[in-house]
């Protein structure tokens, strides 16, 4: 899809471009509906090449569906519900090889019928774990500060942020492609707590991934994180960073190339996503461990 610059030289809109162009003219008219054309039917609870027996959903909400497309989910860029959100216009994405399919609306709210805790699963792949550690740092203020701004003044992306309850670690996700240039600007940054052992070392882990579960319905859920464990555990699969935010819709694992297919197939099964969600047993919806 073409498009041009600010000067007027043309320029491909880049992934997901058209569909961002539909959603803003659809909030520039104030539609009832914006719809968005693409070749899968709506978005589904898992990526259907690694989980076959992923299906369809009935809607989402526009949190739910911002938490997937910026964890790696392809059907929709993570911008392009940002005008609708703005009118609280609908997004519904339907498949042009089967137009008669409902697809996936996405709403403001998304019905809730009390079983589907966990909506989707997801990942995003080709990533980097940057460790900053040392016992120096415990107690220190600005160390976190000092980190994400030397992380910030290179363009780095950070997708995932853990920290040990010790302060004695800070540990963080960016692209593969931004690992080298990040460590280098710590270590500048660092130098002097470096050289007197104040932090003990910068390092990063290649070939992770991170594995994201989606769920505006798992807020306030006993047992949930202890059913995503259970289920990548079952596997035996070594989860080596997790993350969740204070909204609780989405719990972020770090997870090696090697186990990530393994990681979604477990917890796609433990919740039983590929089950519509009024057909589902409460043991594997609600969060109580199987």
């Amino acid at each position: 899809f073409i498009g041009a610059t600010e000067s007027g030289v043309p320029t491909t809109l880049g992934r997901g471009g058209s569909d961002y162009s539909a959603a803003i003219v659809g909030a520039a008219l104030d539609v009832d509906e914006i719809q968005i054309w693409t070749d899968v039917n709506g978005v589904m609870t898992a990526d259907p090449r690694i989980v076959p027996n992923a299906r369809s959903l009935h809607q989402l909400s526009y949190e739910e569906v911002a938490e997937l497309a910026y964890y790696g989910a392809k059907v929709l860029h993570p911008k392009t519900v940002t005008p609708a959100i703005e009118k609280k216009i609908p997004v519904r994405v339907l498949n042009t090889f089967e137009p008669a399919h409902p697809g996936t609306l996405i709403v403001e709210k998304a019905e809730s019928d009390g079983r589907g805790t966990v909506k989707a699963i997801t990942a995003i792949r080709s990533m980097n774990l940057i460790t900053v550690a040392g016992r120096g740092m415990m107690g220190v203020p600005g160390i976190a500060a000092r980190t994400f701004g030397a992380v910030a003044n290179v363009g780095a992306n950070v997708l995932m942020i853990s920290q040990s309850s010790s302060e004695q670690s800070i540990c963080f996700v960016v692209p593969e492609s931004s690992a080298d240039e990040v460590i280098a600007a710590l270590r500048g940054e660092f130098q002097r707590e470096l050289e007197r052992h104040y932090i003990d070392e910068i390092h990063g882990m290649s070939h992770i991934n991170i594995v994201a579960v989606v769920g505006s319905g798992m807020r306030g859920t006993p047992g949930l994180a202890a059913n995503v464990f259970t289920a990548v555990a079952r596997s035996g699969i070594n989860v080596i960073a997790i993350a969740q935010g204070s909204s609780e819709a989405n719990i972020s694992l770090v997870v090696i190339d090697a186990d990530v297919t393994a990681s979604l197939r477990a917890i796609h099964d433990i919740f039983e996503l590929h089950v519509p969600t009024e057909q589902r047993s409460p043991a594997h919806t609600a969060g109580a461990t199987a």
